[in-house]
């Protein structure tokens, strides 16, 4: 049985202590990732839905040794520690998830409905993180978040096509958009050495000012908002 599993691992790099420097500030682990925006029956935003699908090489990795039936496959019950031992891991990095009202960061509660599920090679994390204080309508205008890991060590990137999306209780004239990709985050992404040939899409920088933000992945984090009509 491995001493360390899933994210433990990658997070073991960041809690040692190890600095992370222009030296090390790279990513280890790819992170394709799909989110809905919930809103519930007064149109208050209330929680987060993550989809993240880890690449196959960690997938790889994460997974050895799980299936304890001997069918070489991996259910959700077998799966089942991992899961809860990669969401202890994001405990103390806030679960990736950064939400904000103007300046104002939002405070999160723990994550509910988490699991994993591997499939074609690929990990996939499920889990809702839920907003402590929901974000009343008429305050969404003002409201974004961003998904990342604050020290880049696990790269994390909005699929293609509509990745985030609205879902709530009752109909809300409602669009969810992310941020497009500035010069400045491909001119930061060129600076840092690379631990592989691997292409990666430069991704937008959200709002890097001190006062809210203190770690080098907020600057390459892409910027979640959402458009209501009137």
């Amino acid at each position: 049985m491995k001493l360390l599993q899933g994210l433990r691992i990658v997070f073991a790099f960041v809690v040692s202590g190890f600095p992370v420097g222009p030296a090390h500030a790279h990513p280890h682990v790819w992170v394709t990732m799909e989110m809905d925006v919930e809103l519930d029956d007064h149109r208050e935003i209330i929680s987060f839905r993550h989809k993240w699908t880890f690449d196959e090489a960690y997938a790889a990795f994460a997974v050895e040794g799980l299936a304890t039936n001997g069918d070489g496959l991996y259910s959700e019950e077998e799966l089942k520690p991992l899961a809860q031992t990669n969401i202890e891991a994001l405990k103390d990095f806030e679960y990736f998830t950064f939400p904000f009202i103007g300046d104002k960061k939002l405070a999160l509660k723990d994550p509910v409905d988490y699991r994993l599920e591997y499939k074609d090679k690929l990990l996939t994390l499920y889990f809702t993180v839920p907003l402590a204080t929901p974000v009343p309508y008429e305050k969404i205008q003002d409201f974004s978040v961003a998904v990342y890991d604050p020290t880049i060590y696990v790269s994390l990137t909005f699929a293609g096509g509509a990745p985030v999306k609205i879902v709530s209780a009752q109909p809300v004239p409602c669009t969810a958009h992310v941020s497009g990709p500035p010069q400045r985050a491909g001119n930061l992404l060129r600076g840092l050495p690379r631990q592989t040939d691997r292409p990666r899409r430069h991704v937008g920088v959200f709002r890097p000012t001190a006062d809210k933000l203190d770690s080098i992945g907020s600057q390459f984090a892409e910027r979640v908002t959402i458009e209501c009509a009137p």
